[in-house]
C-alpha cells in the first residue's frame, strides 16, 4: 500500500521529517572516534609535551649527580665534625668560627687576593694589547692566532715544573739573567712575593691566548661604520680603541673578568706544582698557599672533612659577592649609557 507525505500549508515538511531531519544535523556526519584513535591523539599530545623535556633530562641529572648534591652535602659536612673513616657530629657554626680566628685561613685569602691581582689585570690587559694587534690585517695572521693558543693547550703539569725550573733559585734562568746585570739571586719559593710573582707569570702566561682569541672574537663583530666615522672625525688608532673598541666590546670584557675572577679564587694546580714537595701548604711558610691548597689540606692530609667543607663554601659565597657587585657595576654602567644616549637624542631632536 503506497503512502505519500504532503507538506503542510507553509511548505514546511512534517513534525516526524523535521524530527529525523533534526536527527541528521551537522554533526551526524562526524564519526566517534573509536578506542584506537583516541589513544593516539593522547600519545601524540603526550609526545608533543614530553619530548622536549626528554631531551634536556640529561643535563638536569647530570647537574642534580655532579653538581648540587655535592653542593648541598658540602654544606652538610660543613655544619659537622667529620673525620675521615668517623662519624659526623653536629657542631652548627663552630667549623665557620674556627675560620674566623685561623691565621691560617686568613693568610691564605690574602694569598688568594694578590696572586688573583697580580695574574688577573696584566693578563688581561695583555690579552686585550694582542687582540687589537691579531685584529689587523697582518701576514701570517692565522698562524699567530694558533700560536697566541698553544700556551693553554699546554698541561698545567707541564707548564708549572718548566716555570718552576727557570725561577730555581740556585740554576734557575731568571736568576742567571738578573745576575748578568748584577742583581743578587732572588729567592723565588721561600719569599712571599717573589712565589706570588713567579705564579702570577705561569697563570698569565697560560691564559693570555685565550683571553686574546674572546677578545678579537668580539672585536671582529664591531661594526667597521663606527671605525670610518672615528677616522673621518680625525680619530688615531688609540682614540679608536679607547673610544670605539673598548665600549664596543665592554661586555665580553666583563665576562672575561669573572671568569678569570673565579679561576683565580679556584687557583690550585700551579702554586701546588710549583712548591714541589711543600706545594700543599703553600711553601716553607704558607707564603703562597691558596684556600684551595688549604682546602685540600684540611680535607686530605689533616682529615678535617668539615673544616674543609667550610672553607669551601666560604670561597663560594666569596664568588657570589663578587659577581653581585660586578653584576651592580655593569647595571650602573648600562643606566649611564642609557641615560647618555637620551641626552644625546633630545639634544638632536632640540637642534633639529
Amino acid at each position: 500500500m503506497a503512502t505519500s507525505v504532503r507538506a503542510t500549508g507553509g511548505g514546511s515538511a512534517p513534525p516526524a521529517a523535521q524530527a529525523a531531519g533534526s536527527s541528521a544535523g551537522p554533526g551526524s556526519h562526524k564519526q566517534r572516534p573509536s578506542g584506537r584513535s583516541g589513544w593516539r591523539s593522547t600519545l601524540y599530545r603526550l609526545d608533543l609535551k614530553a619530548t622536549p623535556y626528554v631531551f634536556i633530562a640529561p643535563f638536569f641529572l647530570t647537574f642534580a649527580a655532579f653538581g648540587l648534591f655535592p653542593l648541598i652535602y658540602t654544606g652538610w659536612l660543613s655544619l659537622h665534625r667529620v673525620e675521615l673513616g668517623g662519624s659526623a657530629q653536629w657542631k652548627g657554626m663552630e667549623n665557620y668560627s674556627a675560620l674566623a680566628t685561623s691565621e691560617f685561613f686568613w693568610n691564605a685569602l690574602a694569598n688568594t687576593f694578590t696572586i688573583g691581582v697580580l695574574s688577573t689585570v696584566p693578563q688581561l690587559l695583555m690579552a686585550l694589547g694582542l687582540a687589537h694587534l691579531l685584529n689587523y690585517r697582518l701576514r701570517g695572521r692565522g698562524f699567530f692566532r694558533v700560536a697566541v693558543l698553544a700556551p693553554y693547550a699546554t698541561s698545567i703539569a707541564a707548564a708549572s715544573l718548566v716555570f718552576a725550573q727557570l725561577f730555581n733559585t740556585d740554576y734557575g734562568l731568571i736568576n742567571t739573567v738578573l745576575g748578568w746585570f748584577g742583581f743578587d739571586p732572588v729567592a723565588w719559593e721561600s719569599s712571599k712575593w717573589p712565589s706570588h710573582i713567579a705564579i702570577s707569570v705561569i697563570v698569565t702566561w697560560r691564559w693570555t691566548g685565550y683571553n686574546a682569541l674572546i677578545y678579537l672574537a668580539a672585536m671582529q663583530a664591531v661594526p667597521q661604520d663606527l671605525y670610518e666615522a672615528a677616522a673621518l672625525d680625525g680619530a688615531s688608532r688609540w682614540r679608536q680603541f679607547l673610544s670605539v673598541t673598548i665600549p664596543s666590546i665592554r661586555p665580553t670584557i666583563l665576562f672575561t673578568v669573572i671568569v678569570s675572577t673565579i679561576g683565580a679564587t679556584q687557583l690550585f694546580g700551579e702554586p701546588m706544582l710549583f712548591g714541589g714537595s711543600v706545594g700543599i701548604s703553600g711553601g716553607s711558610g704558607n707564603q703562597f698557599q691558596t684556600l684551595s691548597l688549604l682546602m685540600y689540606e684540611k680535607g686530605w692530609v689533616t682529615g678535617a672533612l668539615g673544616q674543609a667543607s667550610a672553607i669551601a663554601w666560604v670561597m663560594l659565597l666569596l664568588l657570589l659577592l663578587i659577581g653581585g657587585i660586578q653584576a651592580l657595576i655593569t647595571r650602573s654602567n648600562h643606566d649611564r649609557d642609557r641615560r647618555r644616549s637620551r641626552a644625546g637624542h633630545l639634544r638632536k631632536k632640540a637642534g633639529s
